[in-house]
């Protein structure tokens, strides 16, 4: 992203205000719905217990939300991008190379957060229509919601995207009301901001750090603030937190004066069940369950497009398998993976018939936000040694948040048997397919062979003109996967020269090299012999798609346009009529041989690698190729030769 870009996001403006309230808020703005809800239960309502959750939940917002992510996590941003992925690529650098677990392992959890997010937002909304029918069975129209939902996603949200902030500025206005009419009935609900009536729950109620379990969901989707930084910008963000942090606290300090107010009591005595549609005025309740359920909508639409945005940049810094990604829209950022979108809405159809009900979900969303949280921690601590930060303000900064994420933690895993489980295990698997996949790539490429480019020409350059071989195409384009100008794998000459010998005017070694920067888009030509042999390198940032084809044809056109290469055909009859040649790519497809003797855990990753690769799409697909002109040639891999093979000769 370049400046002037940069520079455009952090204006401040009543479209960026709205813009940054329905990308950014969807789903820390919606936790009203179930947090207090959770906190209660259904045991006799404390006021003890009700002045020290409303601590928690102010205390926790601003040192989770406001100090750690608001004011230093972007701070964080790789030209002006945020999220997990962006800020591995900005600690990378260093010399610890296991902090790509923490990576693998936070993307993991966040895209189990993204399967749970829609679940728990939906029908914490709908269960409101219980007020008008205590019988009334939510989950089908839940189903159905998600599935419209999800249904959508192919023909792009710009048509609905633009009603997302006014629907948002709406929703918190609405909390904010809510919260102070109840408030105004009890002012005293503000002795809740001493940090005291926090600790005395911690210390003397036996369930305490439990319910610290409950009070963590009210900062759910404080990592969508850092991941959404490149649509908004920092600027924005922090503005527009402080009207939304303010309207949310309000609505739970409302929820907590009305609780107050019928102490002793069980929330099953009433007929919302839930404290925030007890707030509401009965005329008003129709409308705030129409709100209530856009603002779920939207919450879910922005943890799909972060999953599609988190996705696409693991492909691209080769963390996960190749999947189909489409364009539905011309908005920068707008993309939609067919795979994941209905892999999503199965597991979110999974988790809503598995919990029934929002409040048996939230011990597992707890479990995939804090697992998070404390990766992102874990490379925060690395960037802030990188930026060079003072010594003893990493030392405190870092030792409270391991203390405060730890406490969160343990609160959390007290519900593993009741859903917290489910959460830790569909983040391992997702985390797994990323070591595996990442991993995997890694020992295939160790023993990949690469040759002298140079030692070759000679040979490269008369099979050109030998006219005694038919010519296989105009323009004969290999990628390869050789970081070096120098230098190619040995797999593409045996391709050139072996398997059959292929003639060309001119050959083209196309090579891409993904760097950290989020949008760079930059490519380098070497005329290796003129008119011959010519290496293409593109650098591309871990966001932009690699769409190949069109890449390839820009580079082609400007360099025909400055004069430094012929396309034209050089058939006697074409080149007089001044045709162009034609173009074929060649991709070398590695497959893994039988002749390999490996340790056991890299045979393990790498026989699970073709696994995956199997179920993956295709390297030319992947890459945008046209596949009509592309010839797809496989090549066995052969890591480390098999030894003790004692063969004898019979007379």
């Amino acid at each position: 992203m370049d400046i002037q870009s940069i520079e455009r996001l952090n204006r401040l403006t009543v479209t960026s205000f709205l813009v940054a309230l329905g990308i950014i808020y969807g789903d820390i703005g919606t936790s009203p719905l179930y947090v207090m809800s959770a906190i209660v239960g259904d045991d006799p309502i404390n006021s003890r217990i009700i002045l020290g959750a409303l601590s928690a939940i102010f205390w926790t917002l601003t040192f989770q939300t406001t100090i750690k992510y608001v004011v230093v996590m972007l701070r964080a941003d790789n030209k002006g991008e945020g999220g997990i992925f962006a800020l591995y690529t900005l600690v990378k650098r260093t010399k610890f190379k296991w902090l790509i677990f923490p990576a693998l392992i936070g993307g993991g959890s966040l895209l189990a957060d993204g399967i749970i997010t829609p679940p728990i937002s939906v029908s914490a909304a709908l269960e409101g229509l219980k007020y008008f029918n205590p019988n009334f069975n939510p989950v089908p129209l839940v189903i159905l919601v998600l599935f419209i939902l999800f249904f959508i996603q192919q023909f792009g949200t710009h048509f609905v995207g633009k009603s997302f902030g006014p629907a948002m500025l709406i929703w918190f206005l609405m909390l904010g009301i809510v919260g102070f009419v109840q408030i105004m009935g009890n002012f005293s609900i503000f002795k809740a901001l001493n940090p005291i009536y926090a600790i005395e729950l911690l210390k003397t109620h036996p369930k305490g750090i439990f319910i610290m379990g409950a009070v963590f969901l009210c900062t759910t989707g404080a990592e969508a603030l850092y991941s959404d930084m490149g649509h908004c910008g920092k600027r924005n963000i922090r503005a527009t937190w402080i009207f939304v942090k303010m309207m949310l606290l309000i609505n739970y300090f409302g929820q907590g004066a009305w609780l107050i107010a019928h102490e002793g009591q069980r929330m099953s005595e009433f007929r919302s069940a839930n404290p925030f549609y007890a707030i509401v005025p009965d005329f008003f309740l129709p409308y705030s369950i129409v709100i209530a359920t856009a603002a779920a909508i939207i919450a879910s639409q922005a943890m799909i497009t972060g999953s599609f945005t988190l996705i696409n940049e693991a492909m691209r810094l080769n963390l996960w398998p190749k999947m189909k990604v489409k364009y539905p829209t011309e908005l920068r950022g707008q993309i939609y993976i067919p795979a994941l979108n209905w892999l999503m809405l199965a597991g979110c159809i999974f988790i809503t018939l598995y919990f029934k009900k929002s409040e048996n979900m939230e011990a597992a969303y707890g479990m995939a936000i804090i697992t998070t949280f404390m990766m992102s921690t874990t490379l925060l601590n690395f960037y802030l040694h990188m930026k060079k930060y003072p010594f003893m303000f990493i030392m405190v900064f870092i030792a409270f948040y391991i203390v405060l994420e730890g406490m969160f933690f343990i609160a959390n895993l007290g519900k593993f048997t009741h859903g917290g489980w489910l959460t830790l295990l569909i983040a391992f698997s997702l985390s797994l397919i990323m070591i595996i996949w990442h991993f995997g790539k890694k020992i295939r490429h160790r023993y990949i062979d690469f040759v002298k480019l140079d030692e070759h020409i000679p040979a490269l350059t008369e099979l050109s003109k030998d006219e005694s071989i038919p010519k296989y195409a105009t323009h004969l384009v290999y990628l390869t996967a050789a970081n070096r100008v120098d230098e190619i794998e040995s797999k593409v000459l045996y391709s050139i020269f072996h398997k059959r010998p292929k003639r060309a005017d001119i050959y083209w070694f196309v090579h891409v090299d993904v760097k950290d920067e989020p949008y760079r888009m930059d490519y380098r030509v070497t005329h290796i012999v003129p008119n011959d042999i010519i290496r293409v390198d593109f650098k591309l940032g871990f966001r932009v798609a690699p769409r190949l084809n069109l890449m390839f044809r820009k580079v082609v056109e400007d360099l025909v346009k400055n004069g430094e290469v012929d396309i034209t055909s050089r058939y006697t009859s074409l080149q007089k009529y001044n045709i162009i040649g034609d173009f074929k790519f060649v991709v070398i497809e590695k497959i893994m041989s039988y002749d390999n003797e490996l340790p056991i855990h890299e045979k393990m990753i790498c026989n699970a690698y073709e696994v995956l690769k199997s179920v993956s799409l295709s390297e030319e697909s992947a890459f945008g190729l046209d596949s009509a002109s592309v010839k797809v040639e496989k090549f066995p891999l052969v890591l480390k030769e098999a030894t003790g093979i004692n063969l004898r000769r019979l007379e």
